[in-house]
């Protein structure tokens, strides 16, 4: 092995070029964030051949005065931080002073900038390996324009891993879209090949933010989202979550920001998971927008090469706050405070739910041959196959015949529902009344806006679901004790994280026994878990609670079993019910949590407005 020697700084400039520069997308973070800490109030960036052939950041900031213009482009070079106390406390994007060295490196780096109270602007320029910076005069407004050309000229083993202009602009122009989320009073310009691709004003109320959002990640997004805004012990948190019917297939479409730094965070990804997993399809992945403020000091942003994570001090904290802040935000979505159907939130004003006039008409007996069954027997009332179901007989279909020939007569036969004048609208139930049964799987009823689509297997099943999750809530989980105790090798973290949470673990129903170092044995477990694998129900419980210092694993494990449960003690398809029963299952719907899907993230119901009949029949026209 050759001595040990000091690295030059141009192979030092290059090696940390490695871990900054990945493609044109790293470049263009590292100059806006530069901007955005300047204080810019606008940005203009100009992007060709995807950014390999020029990258140009113009923006309005304070500008760098002339003698630190080669000192920008010196490695550890920064004004945003000048000793330790700053370090635990960082309140900018950048301040490594890294970026621009590192740039200049692999590229031919122009830099021209103009300070507040300078008389004259001034340039610095460099090419690649050399790093002799040259200053002269130039002309420019107050700000700063750094023009990045030919990146990776004097490397041409990284260019080779640059994939396709079309593909490599995408990349940069989601940066941009990220950081123009987490900056709504900044301006925004991004051209391609001389081609207006985003321009966003700058956003200072809230009906502005909302555009930019829309135009970033689709007006679907904002229309069927929830606004959010808590705060708790130190926590902010505020932005919007995507219903569970606007779910994506792949994660593109989640944006986190903390105190204005966009990051993708494994704690994050968690909490939020667990917020979605009741009411989420199968293989989808939630949408969001959100932005938390914490104090600085809290939060170590200096964890990643490229900053796209972060470390709370407390992180069970966070984590606990951002789950029950979304869990709640999801479960208070009833049909009465989304005014509109389960994907189409953007509807009319949520209205509020009245009693419901007495039944008629159907529902008073109509159909004499059917079995009445009312919704609030337990599930074990609704086990009825559908051969079983006894068909209304001819005579009860000709007596309900001429009972609405009497509607449009001088017959004094009782009516179902109707809905009120049309002066009274703020009467009527979000879901409306009842109207018939579609095949023996929907429920059609009207309400104030249109008609309304109800899956009653679905929506009953929610029903039934949140029902058993009270009960068990309020009697608890019961141990069951094992004949013979089950013994399991673990870690000495495992084992020690095991001991520090016995108490967390009895509340859940588990009985653990250390009897060795790395070994304990499991003496209790919950009844209603009694067929699971319960030494890999605990290793995975373990894992979880020393990444994210909580688990949710044997909730999960109770839930699908009370998941299952409801399933089959809902009501089955070709069950036929009474507009009475309609109207029951209707108004349980609107006092329901998370009515809006069924256990398995499926929408329960849907909404048709009278503009979009009218648009389907042409009328109008």
């Amino acid at each position: 092995m050759p001595r040990i020697q000091l690295l030059n700084p141009r192979l030092a400039n290059q090696i940390a070029a490695g871990e900054v520069v990945e493609r044109p997308a790293s470049v263009i973070k590292e100059l806006l964030e530069n901007s955005l800490d300047a204080g810019a109030t606008r940005v203009d960036i100009d992007v060709e051949q995807g950014g390999v052939k020029l990258l140009r950041v113009r923006d309005d900031g304070c500008g760098i005065v002339e003698g630190d213009l080669p000192l920008a482009l010196s490695r550890h070079a920064t004004s945003k931080i000048m000793d330790l106390d700053d370090l635990e406390r960082v309140a900018t994007l950048g301040f490594r002073g890294e970026a621009l060295a590192s740039v200049a490196s692999v590229s031919r780096l122009l830099l021209t900038s103009c300070s507040e109270a300078a008389d004259q602007a001034w340039q610095v320029e460099t090419e690649g390996r050399d790093m002799n910076p040259r200053v002269q005069p130039a002309a420019h407004p107050r700000g700063t324009t750094v023009e990045v050309r030919d990146l990776f000229f004097n490397t041409p083993a990284r260019r080779k891993f640059l994939r396709t202009e079309k593909t490599e602009f995408g990349h940069l122009e989601e940066v941009v879209k990220r950081l123009a989320l987490s900056r709504f009073d900044v301006a925004f310009n991004l051209r391609h090949n001389g081609r207006s691709v985003l321009s966003l004003r700058p956003a200072h109320t809230e009906q502005e933010a909302r555009r930019r959002v829309a135009s970033i990640c689709g007006p679907a997004f904002v229309e069927q989202s929830v606004t959010i805004d808590q705060e708790r012990s130190g926590l902010r948190l505020w932005g919007w979550v995507g219903l569970p019917t606007f779910s994506r297939s792949q994660a593109d479409l989640q944006y986190f920001c903390v105190n204005g730094r966009m990051i993708r965070d494994k704690l994050v990804a968690h909490a939020v998971r667990q917020a979605y997993r009741d009411v989420l399809f199968n293989g989808r992945h939630p949408t969001f927008v959100l932005f938390l403020e914490v104090d600085p000091a809290v939060v170590d942003v200096n964890v990643h090469p490229t900053k796209h994570e972060v470390r709370f001090r407390d992180g069970r904290m966070v984590h606990d706050f951002l789950f029950s802040t979304l869990y709640r935000a999801l479960a208070d979505q009833r049909p009465d405070s989304q005014g509109g159907a389960a994907d189409d939130p953007a509807g009319a004003e949520g209205l509020q739910s009245t009693p419901m006039p007495a039944a008629s008409g159907l529902s008073a007996g109509v159909f004499s041959g059917q079995t009445h069954m009312p919704l609030n027997e337990p599930a074990a009332a609704w086990s009825v196959s559908p051969a079983a179901v006894e068909r209304p007989s001819p005579q009860a279909l000709a007596g309900a015949t001429q009972a609405y020939a009497g509607l449009y007569g001088d017959s004094a036969a009782p009516a179902p529902p109707q809905m009120p004048p049309a002066g009274e609208a703020g009467e009527v139930p979000p879901l409306g009344y009842a109207l018939a049964q579609l095949h023996g799987v929907f429920i059609l009823a009207e309400n104030a806006d249109g008609l309304v689509v109800v899956d009653m297997h679905a929506a009953h099943e929610r029903i039934t679901y949140e029902r058993l999750k009270q009960a068990m809530e309020l009697e608890g989980l019961r141990s069951q004790p094992l004949l013979v105790p089950e013994s399991m090798a673990v870690s000495q973290r495992q084992a020690d994280c095991a001991e520090e949470h016995a108490a967390w673990f009895a509340r859940l129903g588990f009985a653990l026994q250390r009897m060795g170092p790395e070994t304990l044995a499991i003496r209790e477990i919950p009844a209603l878990l009694r067929q699971a694998d319960a030494a890999q129900l605990v290793q995975d419980v373990l894992a979880d609670l020393m990444e994210f210092g909580t688990s949710d694993r044997i909730e999960a494990h109770r839930n699908e079993l009370l998941a299952t449960m409801a399933c089959h003690g809902s009501v089955r398809a070709n069950r036929r019910l009474t507009l009475a029963e309609m109207n029951g299952l209707l108004r349980d719907m609107e006092q329901t949590e998370r009515s809006g899907q069924c256990n398995h993230g499926r929408p329960t119901w849907t909404r048709m407005s009278m503009g979009e009949l009218d648009k389907l029949f042409l009328r109008g026209r």
